[in-house]
C-alpha cells in the first residue's frame, strides 16, 4: 500500500477589529486560476518522511511566501486528511504580515497540457487576510477544521 502524501504548513493569525483573521493563499496554476471557493489554503507543502513536520512547515512558508516564518509560540493544530488523501499538519502563529511583501515561489508544468511546453506558475497566486467566517467559505474543505481548532484555542 502506498504511503499517504504529507504536507505541513503555518497558519498565521492576528486580531482584527471584528475578531480573528487568518492568512490564506490562493493556489497558483491554471487549474485554480478561475476558482475561488475551495481554492484557498494554509501556506504549506509536501515533505519526505525523514523530515520533521515542523521543519517542513517553516521551510514551506519560506518557499511559498518568499519570507522568513515568524518567531514565537506555535499552536499545534494537528492533522486533517484532504479529499485527495493527502495528510496536512499545521501550526498557527500570531503574526502580522503585509500580503504585498509576499514573493511567491514558482513551479513548472506542461501547459497547455499535451503541448510539450513548460510554463512557470506561482505556488500561490495571491495571499489575503480573511475573517474566520469568510475563510471557512473559501478554504480547502478539510482545512476548515484548522480554523475551528484555532478558534477553540484562542477562544
Amino acid at each position: 500500500m502506498k504511503a499517504s502524501r504529507r504536507s505541513a504548513g503555518l497558519l498565521l493569525f492576528h486580531h482584527a477589529g471584528d475578531g480573528l483573521e487568518v492568512l490564506l493563499g490562493h493556489m497558483g496554476g491554471p487549474f485554480w486560476e478561475r476558482r475561488y471557493a475551495g481554492a484557498w489554503t494554509v501556506p504549506k507543502g509536501e515533505y519526505e518522511p525523514d523530515e520533521p513536520a515542523w521543519d517542513a512547515a517553516r521551510r514551506e512558508f519560506r518557499e511559498e511566501l518568499g519570507l522568513e516564518p515568524p518567531d514565537g509560540e506555535a499552536v499545534p493544530l494537528g492533522e486533517v486528511r484532504q479529499a485527495n488523501g493527502k495528510i496536512v499538519t499545521a501550526w498557527a502563529m500570531e503574526a502580522d504580515l503585509d500580503p504585498a511583501t509576499v514573493v511567491p515561489g514558482t513551479f513548472e508544468m506542461e501547459w497547455p497540457k499535451g503541448s510539450g511546453r513548460l510554463k512557470e506558475f506561482p505556488e500561490l497566486s495571491r495571499v489575503e487576510w480573511f475573517g474566520l467566517d469568510r475563510a471557512r467559505t473559501v478554504i480547502v474543505k478539510a482545512q476548515a477544521e484548522f480554523l475551528d481548532r484555532l478558534e477553540e484555542h484562542v477562544g
